[in-house]
């Protein structure tokens, strides 16, 4: 049988973001428009990855504070780079600051008005830990912390990465849901509901038996996917 939602529900679920705010204006300009006859319970969920890459991670979180579907209930996920970002504010060594400035992190340092000059030694890092926790408002410091690690609706399970097959969905462990690939990728198991993540960056939308993919690479690609779902069926904007 199909997944699907129950009646009179239509969810909205967007990809990787990656400090993209100007795609992030233009997807929520979509889902206004297509929801706009609909007068059922209308959700948006968010997969993670809000922050990194992109050039204003500050602005799309100040933006997603904002409200854009009020008519919406909202979903905010966790994404690996929310949970190192927190790792980063808590624990200030070096080793959590080189792997996230390694895949994006100096973009958010430096959209919170954080300077940085060239590549971080271990001598600047105390500075842009005083500076960033200075820096970045209360409001996304609450926002950042009170991100939750799955969402069901229906027959669908959605999270950032994926789960660890072969583990019951309640049983999933938060560093598989937010980091694992290769496992779950290549599993062609049934995982007891359909999950759609993100994470893992595809050139359009990854369709399987098994879960739906809609990470598209925003912050190099210009694409962030935004998934429909009613009913049994679903698509794309």
């Amino acid at each position: 049988m199909p997944a699907s939602l129950p009646d009179n529900q239509r969810l909205y679920c967007i990809g990787d973001i990656h400090g993209r705010l100007d795609l992030l204006r233009d997807v929520h300009q979509k889902i206004i428009e297509d929801a706009t006859d609909f007068n059922g319970l209308k959700t948006a969920v968010y997969l993670g990855d809000y922050i990194d890459r992109g050039m204003d991670s500050k602005g799309t979180i100040e933006f997603l504070l904002t409200d854009p579907l009020p008519d919406f209930k909202k979903v905010y996920l966790l994404g690996n780079h929310e949970q190192i970002l927190l790792q980063f504010l808590l624990n200030n060594n070096t080793s959590i600051a080189n792997t996230w400035f390694q895949f994006g992190g100096l973009s958010t340092i430096i959209s919170y008005g954080v300077e940085v000059r060239g590549i971080p030694t271990s001598k600047d890092l105390s500075r842009i830990h005083t500076e960033l926790k200075l820096k970045l408002p209360a409001s996304h410091l609450s926002f950042l912390q009170n991100l939750s690690l799955s969402y069901e609706a229906g027959d669908y399970f959605f999270v950032h990465a994926g789960i660890k097959p072969k583990v019951k969905l309640y049983n999933q462990q938060p560093e598989d849901l937010l980091w694992i690939r290769e496992e779950f990728l290549n599993s062609k198991l049934f995982h007891g509901k359909m999950i759609v993540h993100g994470h893992t960056v595809t050139a359009l939308p990854e369709c399987l038996p098994n879960r739906i993919g809609l990470d598209t690479g925003a912050y190099s690609t210009g694409k962030l996917t935004c998934a429909v779902f009613e009913a049994t069926h679903y698509k794309f904007l």
